[in-house]
């Protein structure tokens, strides 16, 4: 029998029932733990900031500083110092010119175009005028005439910047006339304008006076030899011209006097003249003998005589016609053509020879008459003015350039230091 009573229960049944009467506190637990807080490590303490030293000069920074003063605030102090005590004040001239060229006559350019070969165009003579401004020439010049060496060479133990030294020689000149002149040129307009300096205001003007004179006695110059040339050349064609017809006309004369025939043209005209005045014969013989036939026999010997005399026409007219060609005309030459085409050839070289000599005596008077005025003159727009106040040397500026450039060296010579440095 099985027993059924509560408190002793079967063994399959009580296994059975006690999951279940534990299930309720297993969740429970596992509710609980996993309400419950994880652990975690404690906290690190915040760090500790360590107050940073106090800022120090170092050597590099010392090397910087005493290189800004070596390069920069020393050089500065001496160019200043230089120019507001030891640099002259110096005057300025200014004169403006440009080269012009005379209007020549319209005859003048139908001979040949000679007003282009004596002008010249104004550009050209324009960039002859600026070299010559800026040349030895110009300085050796001026040099014995006025000794600008030795204004610019007074103030060389006071001032030796600005100035040059008394023994100075004609390459040194050349260098210092290029501090103390300053040539701008227009090519477009031709217009130049020069600027000169100096220690006094009458000498800057004096002394551009003397550039304006020496550029007009070289634009002389180069009229002169301009005129020179054209005239040389005038001749020369004039005088080629002259022998060309002289022989020319020789050639003629020879052979006139070889052939005997003063104009072959004529001559044919004479032979045309004979052959007309034989046909004319001829017509008239034909005229007799047709009248004869009408009033006499065939066998009239006036008849006969009518046809003879027709048949000596015909046969001399055939002969006349046959001399053009094959009768001796002249006792050395039997071709009468080739002597009328030599004539004819020998007529064209004296026409044109003489053409050409007619051309060249005009080219010789338009060139005389050329060269009897000025060709190329210089205008001058701007006289040499006179100042009144020293301009140079412009100290303020040049003491912010030098302070900019010394600054700018100074500046690249660091950065170079501490690149150098950072890849150490």
């Amino acid at each position: 029998m099985t027993d059924t009573r509560p408190g002793n229960p079967k063994k399959g049944q009580w296994k059975a029932k006690t999951p279940n009467a534990q299930a309720p506190v297993a969740a429970a637990a596992t509710d609980q733990a996993r309400a419950a807080p994880k652990w975690q490590p404690p906290e690190a303490p915040p760090p500790v900031r360590r107050m940073a030293p106090p800022a120090t000069l170092k050597p590099r920074h010392r090397g910087v500083l005493f290189s800004f003063s070596a390069l920069v605030l020393l050089p500065l102090a001496l160019v200043t110092f230089y120019l507001y005590v030891f640099s002259q004040d110096q005057f300025s001239s200014s004169t403006g010119f440009t080269v012009r060229s005379e209007e020549t006559s319209s005859a003048t350019e139908i001979v040949g175009g000679l007003s282009a070969f004596i002008g010249g165009s104004n550009s050209s003579n324009g960039d002859v005028l600026h070299a010559y401004i800026q040349s030895q020439q110009i300085v050796e010049r001026i040099q014995e005439q006025m000794d600008f060496r030795a204004h610019y060479a007074q103030y060389w133990t006071s001032d030796p910047v600005f100035s040059i030294w008394p023994d100075a020689q004609i390459e040194d000149l050349v260098w210092f006339w290029g501090r103390i002149i300053r040539v701008s040129y227009d090519k477009a307009s031709g217009l130049m304008d020069v600027q000169v300096r100096a220690f006094s205001a009458d000498y800057a003007r004096t002394l551009a006076t003397a550039i304006v004179r020496e550029s007009e006695a070289m634009i002389n110059a180069l009229n002169e030899q301009a005129r020179r040339d054209t005239m040389a050349n005038a001749e020369l064609d004039l005088q080629a011209a002259l022998d060309r017809l002289r022989s020319a006309r020789e050639a003629l004369s020879a052979f006139r006097a070889r052939t005997q025939i003063v104009d072959p043209t004529a001559d044919i005209q004479g032979r045309m003249g004979v052959i007309n005045n034989l046909q004319q014969q001829l017509a008239q013989a034909l005229v007799d003998h047709d009248l004869l036939l009408q009033i006499t026999a065939d066998t009239d010997p006036r008849v006969r005589q009518a046809r003879r005399r027709i048949e000596v026409i015909q046969d001399r007219i055939d002969t006349e016609r046959l001399n053009f060609a094959t009768q001796d005309v002249t006792a050395t030459d039997t071709d009468y053509p080739r002597l009328i085409a030599q004539f004819e050839s020998l007529v064209v070289d004296q026409e044109f020879a003489e053409r050409t000599y007619t051309a060249a005596l005009t080219a010789l008077d338009v060139a005389r008459s050329n060269a009897e005025r000025q060709s190329l003159y210089l205008a001058t727009y701007v006289r040499p003015t006179l100042a009144q106040r020293a301009e140079y040397p412009q100290r303020a500026l040049l003491t912010a350039l030098t302070a900019f450039f010394l600054l700018l060296v100074w500046s690249v010579i660091v950065l170079i230091y501490y690149s150098l440095r950072d890849r150490g």
